[in-house]
């Protein structure tokens, strides 16, 4: 996430479900707002970024406005939106707060081979495949594959569904 500030010239962050801010504490990002549905995270992230003025936290909205950022992230959470009207508003009010990058991580289809998800809080969903068709003018520049990707072995899972995929904004029209 820091090379992808770094080389856009990011100076402004929204995360969609920063949940307990530990991951934060590895990031440089210059401008911070965490929203939650959380109350609970939100706190948690409060206290333990008190000292750093470039962060600010806050529930979820209802109403999905944040303002503009140059860049949205959405870490391990769409494979938890199970209803497809929750999937639908949170989709469109990532996008809706970045001008120029969003990053989803997560996984985008079914990486369980058919398999039955194991959780009745995960649904794996094609959500590339929503932005082509909701979302036009956001294109898919890069995908960076997880470097421990999913795998059983014998009884034990191990590794991670999900992958990093970055769009950006397609220039309008001139």
């Amino acid at each position: 996430m820091n090379e992808i500030v770094s080389q856009n010239g990011i100076q402004t962050v929204i995360e969609f479900g920063c949940g307990d801010g530990n991951q934060l504490r590895h990031m440089r990002y210059p401008n911070y707002l965490g929203v939650d549905v959380a109350q609970s995270a939100v706190e948690r992230c409060r206290e333990l970024h008190k000292d750093d003025p470039t962060k600010r936290f806050s529930v979820i909205r209802a109403d999905g406005e944040y303002g503009q950022f140059d860049m949205a992230i959405s870490l391990d959470v769409i494979y938890h939106l199970v209803e497809d009207s929750v999937f639908e508003s949170y989709m469109r009010s990532v996008c809706a707060a970045a001008t120029r990058v969003v990053v989803f991580y997560s996984s985008n289809g079914d990486p369980l081979n058919g398999a039955v998800s194991w959780s009745p809080h995960v649904r794996h969903r094609r959500f590339t495949d929503w932005m082509d068709w909701n979302r036009p003018d956001w294109k898919l520049v890069t995908m960076i594959p997880n470097r421990y990707p999913f795998r059983h072995e014998g009884e034990l899972e191990r590794g991670s569904f999900a992958d990093f995929y970055v769009f950006e904004k397609a220039p309008g029209p001139t």
